[in-house]
């Protein structure tokens, strides 16, 4: 049977009730006595140089309280990137100012230049549509090759070039792998695109600031998935303001995937306006506003080589990229396309040599970011498609070529090619889990009824592993990473005894305010109902580093099991006392504390309030009391792991893809929660299918978005996606965290595109158009017509 609570089980998400009735508060509900409204004046060209900005008009319009200018900002900081990384040849990377509004120049269509600050919202837009700015309009740069060649116009003239770094991994690698991949027996070479995606949340980003001129107190309420990151950047380099003087609040949040971590212009210039004229200011965006400006996500041009034998074992991989940052570098955007990217190009498999080469590119276009995965897609797109066409050069069965290479079972603790050390996993039991769920017996019966019906099938397979957990502090700051990754927890019992958990991760869909109270829970033997989670208000939880990269429960799940465990050990200390027992004869199981083979015990709510009750303490041994805090920074990355299958048709005569089913078997390690596992794989395939078929983000020329909208950006609907078959019953424990999870939240969008071009792929072989081996994403029908024809 099934368990109904603690870890393991599925309740339904308790957060669901209030989302669901309308309930929800979010950045944009938050309604101050007083509060104004700010409005952006944007560049409507991708590059030039501002040659002067007239706000007379808009500061005589009605309403208007403020119109404030890149100049404004001159003297306060930039938004750093939060890694530092170095080119191949040692030297540090080009970090051009990010500036909260532009200044000598515009960089990207929607870089904005003006703010206005007025008493209502539409009497911020009207004034900002009168403000008169001369822009001198350059020449844009959006392609990244056309950007490196000499003579290209600059994004940044101060730093000269347009190419942010040229890094290698690993360095020591480069010619063996170049020695291996010349003298290999077979070699596959395949080009291909990442193709650049808007993140689309349902909720748009929003900031509302408050001053109170009385305590210089700042509270910035903000759609963050980050909030103590926002706080530090904003303190430490953006404005200066004293961290303990600033309050970030993360309400309910309505999305992220990524775009909500990082600390956007939009705060800091509400945070400053709130202090100039002494009200609240709001700031929400619009979809369009969105669109221009939330960071994007992937963008690689990348080729790779797989060099193997002829009967298919691995030798090397090589890849070379172009990683596109866009016009200004972005928190992230630096870690994405290194080491959340080049150190998975090893995948599942113990292939002997391993070299990356990523170029990062400044062009004229919206700054590029982490999105869903991160990285981590980017490297298995490229492995996951090589592979599959190296398998059908060499007449080998798809799966088959990727046992034939796994790391094994009793070779785990292993050490990648690409330096990373994977601590438990069983890739062949997962594809054998796949082909129970596919019926792969079954696929030709599939295909021929298709055939019947004039359309193509196709099968496309692919395996998976990924880094979760982004820790630890002291890996990833050997990497270039400015900041720790820890994270931290406080659990507060209460003297009647529920308990209150305040947690440094945030909760945009995660499903926190469930998964942590089964936890807590479990390990306490009370109702998780009487647990409540507390998180996105820096000035009511520890400093913990945000939700992202899978790391809400190896991380911060982490400090919450240790911050209990120094909870029981406290009531083990109250409880030795009220049994009149020695503290080390006191066992705790099931909400008992209770004297070793004796019939003697106390439950765990007796010993919360005698916590509060200490009138006869050993004050000495036992302080009041039942709180505890924890910090928590794990030894390695988790490492979850997949084998992925898609069935397509292909309609010949029009080229559109339609996926008939799809079957994902993953290895998440312990799960605590399987019902929400359930849904962050559906949510992950849908955004991984959506990047394969339909999403794709569009610069002219000139650099003007020409998908700016959802009438141009192709969004997955309901009918574009099938009824997943899901399976998690593959489970090899993390060794390094206490709960032995791996983390969920990406596994769908990393492990879902290579299988659904493989399988496009597969069908148009299959109907004997063997000329092509690959079609870029997304795989529109007018992209598969024209292949089909070429």
């Amino acid at each position: 049977m099934p368990k109904d609570h603690g870890i393991g089980a599925s309740p339904t998400r308790r957060e669901d009730v209030r989302f669901l009735t309308g309930r929800g508060k979010y950045t944009d509900d938050i309604a101050l006595q007083g509060q104004t409204y700010a409005v952006f004046a944007r560049s409507q060209v991708a590059n030039g140089v501002i040659k002067s900005i007239d706000t007379s008009e808009a500061e005589k319009m009605p309403g208007v309280l403020a119109v404030f200018t890149g100049e404004d900002f001159v003297d306060v900081g930039g938004n750093p990137a939060g890694w530092q990384i170095n080119s191949r040849d040692g030297e540090p990377m080009k970090e051009p100012k990010r500036p909260v509004l532009a200044h000598g120049k515009v960089r990207h269509v929607g870089d904005a230049y003006a703010a206005v600050i007025a008493e209502t919202e539409e009497q911020a837009r009207d004034a900002a549509e009168a403000i008169v700015a001369e822009i001198d309009e350059q020449p844009a740069v959006v392609d990244m090759a056309a950007a490196l060649k000499d003579g290209a116009p600059l994004v940044h003239d101060e730093i000269e070039t347009n190419q942010c770094f040229d890094w290698g991994w690993i360095e020591d690698n480069r010619a063996a792998t170049d020695e291996a991949i010349k003298n290999a027996p077979h070699v596959t070479t395949l080009e291909l695109v990442n193709n650049r995606l808007v993140p689309n949340a349902m909720e748009p980003r929003a900031s509302t600031a408050d001053y109170d001129p009385g305590t210089g107190d700042y509270t910035l309420y903000t759609t963050s998935q980050n909030p103590h990151l926002t706080r530090l950047l904003i303190s430490a380099f953006v404005l200066g303001i004293p961290e303990n003087k600033l309050k970030v609040v993360a309400p309910d949040v309505g999305g992220g995937f990524g775009s909500k971590i990082y600390h956007y212009g939009e705060e800091a210039l509400v945070l400053a306006a709130a202090k100039k004229i002494g009200r609240p200011v709001r700031w929400t965006a619009s979809r369009s506003e969105s669109f221009l400006t939330d960071a994007h996500g992937r963008d690689h041009v990348t080729k790779i080589e797989l060099a193997c034998e002829k009967d298919g074992t691995f030798i090397a991989f090589r890849t070379e990229t172009m990683a596109n940052v866009g016009a200004y570098l972005s928190n992230f955007s630096t870690a994405t396309p290194t080491f959340l990217h080049g150190t998975l190009m090893a995948g599942n498999y113990a292939v002997p040599n391993v070299y990356v080469n990523v170029k990062a590119v400044f062009t004229n276009t919206a700054p590029v970011d982490a999105y869903r995965g991160a990285g981590r897609p980017e490297a298995t797109y490229s492995l996951e498609r090589v592979i599959d066409m190296a398998a059908r050069e060499l007449g080998i069965d798809p799966l088959e070529i990727r046992r034939k290479n796994f790391v094994q079972p009793d070779q785990f603790p292993f050490t990648s090619a690409a330096g990373l050390e994977y601590d438990t996993g069983d890739y062949g039991a997962l594809v054998d889990k796949l082909e129970e769920m596919i019926d792969r017996k079954g696929f030709e019966a599939r295909r021929k009824e298709s055939e019947k019906n004039g359309k193509l099938r196709g099968l496309g397979v692919n395996t998976y592993i990924e880094a979760c957990g982004i820790a630890p502090s002291n890996l990833v700051g050997v990497l270039g990473s400015r900041v720790g990754l820890y994270d931290a927890a406080t659990v507060r019992v209460n003297a009647t005894g529920n308990i209150a958990v305040m947690v440094g991760a945030h909760s945009h869909g995660q499903g926190h305010e469930t998964a942590f109270p089964q936890v807590v829970a479990d390990m306490l033997g009370i109702d998780e109902n009487s647990v409540e989670i507390v998180h996105g208000d820096t000035s009511k939880i520890p400093f913990g580093m945000g939700t992202y990269g899978s790391r809400s429960l190896a991380v911060c799940g982490s400090a919450v099991v240790r911050a209990t465990e120094k909870v029981i050990n406290k009531g083990k200390k109250i409880a030795a006392h009220m049994l009149e027992a020695s503290e080390a004869d006191i066992e705790f199981t099931d909400g008992q504390f209770s004297v070793a083979g004796t019939d003697k015990s106390v439950g765990f709510g007796d010993v919360a309030l005698k916590a509060y009750i200490p009138h006869d303490f050993p004050l000495e041994e036992v302080e009041p009391g039942l709180e505890e805090t924890a910090f928590y920074d794990p030894a390695n990355f988790t490492y979850p792991a997949g084998a992925y299958a898609c069935e397509v048709e292909v309609d010949p005569e029009t080229g559109k893809v339609t996926i008939e089913r799809f079957a994902a078997a993953d290895d998440f390690g312990n799960v605590i929660n399987p019902m929400i596992v359930s849904g962050q794989v559906h949510g992950g395939l849908a955004q991984g299918i959506g990047q394969a078929l339909l999403e794709n983000t569009t610069y002219d020329a000139d650099g003007q978005l020409i998908s700016a909208s959802y009438m141009d950006y192709a969004m997955p609907r309901a009918d574009d996606v099938p009824f997943y078959s899901v399976d998690h019953s593959c489970q090899t424990p993390c060794t390094h965290n206490p709960l032995g999870v791996k983390g969920c939240g990406e596994a769908g969008a990393i492990g879902s595109p290579p299988s659904v071009v493989n399988a496009v792929i597969d069908a148009l072989q299959s109907g004997g158009h063997t000329n092509v081996t690959h079609i870029d994403m997304p795989l529109t029908p007018s992209r598969v017509w024209s292949a089909m024809n070429s």
